[in-house]
């Protein structure tokens, strides 16, 4: 076995300064963030955790001597530049957190009781009305910042479950829906939606039994799904930036025959959750209260409307 060597100044001093960089990243994003990790799916405190750990070994042991050879070098080369890419990643994906107004619809009444696992946030009525909805939040989006958006629904009888999916990317877990309905086998009668990316994944899981609704809020479906035997709610805003006007339009032919469009005017994307505003985002032409009225209006109609199939 080859004698280790000293390693160069240059190479301790770079190796050094990565692990620091990666720790000090995920300490920074614990203190700022906290409370919104502990309400998401736990994949991205692990992967934080992960992070950290990699760094501090970094830290700890980028002035050892270490064995010659050139597959080694290469290795500890890759190694570093992977840290380097998961630190970015994991700044990427910082959740956009629920604002208060969201967090106030956490708290149980006499009529719904609200249920939290590491999976999910539930609004469970306490006179069920045999109908759910099964929300799945856009992109980095805190899931508890559709709480008050739907507790109208939950207050109506409809059971409400908001995934909350790994890494906050909706299409990391394509069984959430599924698992979701098989979770409460006494509602017989389903509809499913998302806001953004979420509604994306809403849209392929039309199939799973008991499903008779579509909601999409400022999203589409990325296949077609006129076929499908739901009826279907579009929700946008006329000032989305991100979900456009014109995207939207463009999926109506995707769309179930007989699917209701509601445009709110000067709507934008981030008025679809109590999450604050969101980056490429257009600017309002309206304010939220009054455009969430709009969105809550609609979703209320369609989802207590469904009859069983």
């Amino acid at each position: 076995m080859a004698d280790r060597v000293p390693r160069p100044g240059w190479a301790v001093a770079v190796r050094a300064l990565v692990g620091i960089v990666a720790v000090v990243v995920v300490v920074g994003i614990v203190v700022v963030a906290g409370p919104v990790l502990l309400a998401g799916h736990p994949a991205y405190p692990v992967l934080l955790a992960v992070v950290a750990l990699v760094g501090l070994v970094l830290v700890v042991r980028s002035g050892r001597p270490a064995r010659p050879g050139r597959l080694r070098t290469t290795g500890r080369a890759a190694g570093a530049v992977l840290l380097v890419a998961l630190v970015a990643a994991v700044l990427w994906l910082r959740p956009y957190a629920a604002d208060e107004t969201a967090l106030a619809a956490t708290t149980p009444s006499d009529r719904v009781a609200v249920v939290h696992t590491a999976t999910t946030w539930e609004l469970r009525p306490t006179a069920p009305s045999g109908r759910g909805l099964v929300f799945v939040p856009g992109a980095l989006v805190d899931p508890r910042a559709y709480l008050a958006l739907l507790r109208p629904l939950a207050e109506q009888g409809v059971r409400v479950i908001v995934t909350a999916p790994p890494l906050g990317v909706a299409l990391t877990d394509p069984g959430a829906v599924g698992r979701a309905v098989g979770s409460a086998p006494e509602v017989r009668t389903w509809a499913v939606g998302g806001h953004s990316l979420g509604g994306v994944a809403a849209a392929r899981a039309l199939d799973v039994p008991g499903v008779r609704g579509l909601v999409l809020w400022a999203s589409y479906p990325a296949a077609d799904v006129s076929g499908a035997p739901v009826a279907a709610l579009s929700v946008s805003g006329s000032r989305d930036a991100l979900a456009t006007p014109d995207a939207i339009a463009d999926s109506w032919a995707q769309l179930p025959a007989g699917t209701r469009f509601v445009v709110v005017d000067g709507g934008v994307h981030a008025y679809f959750g109590d999450y604050g505003p969101q980056t490429g985002d257009g600017e309002a032409g309206v304010d939220r209260a009054t455009a969430q009225r709009q969105i809550v209006a609609a979703t209320t109609d369609v989802v207590t409307s469904l009859r069983p199939g």
